[in-house]
């Protein structure tokens, strides 16, 4: 298997050039990246520790490591492009031609993009991620009512992180909701989740999957038996289909795939904060 060094470089936290990426990288599937992230690169004395890097890297390698970067400062830029990799400018790549169509110079102050900019947008994200975090599995449901969405599922479906993911990138109160035995044995929706059916949203998964990941946190257990996740799988199911519901099957789903396609089931759009 071939293996190739990457440098994610920004003068910020690096979080877009590494997003960018690692999307582009993961259509390589056959390479092993070996990848060092250098944030908050912002003077010449570290900008020179970084072409180091590179060059060390370089010359251990035989090969061009690949760089992303993300930098405000043009000249930092100019300064890495005499190393002996290959940069990727995934600024310089749009940011003037963006500018030339708004007839407009941009900016160029760092940390716009995840930085605390608008304070009231990051207050709405603190905000949602505490509410998030006090409404996780089935806690004060008294709360709901101020819940953007409701997410439910049974135990070990994801429903936690798909939560916390809406809340801190979205701004969404989000809370979430475990289908147990007797919600499950019932067939009807629990009285907490009929109060508020227009923002209750489901998440199914395999139940082999299910399997799996139950196995790793209790092995041999009933918890984690086959046959009790089919059943509970199949359960939820046909209780999502029968209350209409709307779900979505999250086995080859990342969390963020998941989050994107409840915003679009839903139609809830909050502004992206980042």
């Amino acid at each position: 298997m071939t293996h190739r060094s990457v440098f994610i470089i920004s003068d910020g936290t690096g979080i877009t050039a590494e997003i960018l990426g690692h999307s582009l990288l993961s259509q390589f599937p056959d390479i092993t990246f070996r990848t060092r992230a250098l944030p908050f690169v912002n003077s010449d004395d570290k900008v020179r520790e970084a072409l180091a890097q590179i060059n060390e890297a370089a010359m251990s390698d035989g090969v061009k490591p690949l760089i992303f970067v993300t930098f405000v400062d043009r000249t930092y830029v100019e300064q890495l492009s005499a190393s002996n990799g290959l940069l990727f400018d995934l600024f310089g790549a749009f940011l003037d031609t963006v500018a030339k169509e708004l007839n407009m110079q941009p900016n160029r102050h760092v940390g716009y993009g995840h930085g605390v900019v608008d304070a009231n947008r990051y207050t709405s994200r603190i905000r949602a991620v505490h509410y998030s975090m006090d409404c996780d599995d089935g806690l004060n449901t008294e709360d709901y009512n101020h819940a953007d969405l409701i997410v439910t599922g049974v135990s070990r479906i994801g429903k936690t992180p798909v939560c916390l993911y809406l809340a801190m990138h979205f701004g969404l109160f989000c809370a979430n909701y475990p289908l147990i035995l007797h919600d499950l044995s019932s067939e009807q929706l629990p009285q907490t989740l009929r109060q508020h059916r227009g923002r209750i949203f489901g998440l199914t998964i395999d139940y082999d999957r299910l399997h799996a990941i139950r196995h790793e946190r209790r092995p041999n257990s009933q918890y984690s038996d086959l046959q009790q996740c089919r059943e509970e799988v199949q359960r939820s199911e046909n209780l999502f289909r029968e209350h209409n519901v709307p779900f979505i099957n999250t086995t080859e789903a990342s969390i963020e795939e998941i989050a994107t396609s409840i915003l679009q089931r839903t139609g809830i759009r909050r502004q992206f904060l980042g």
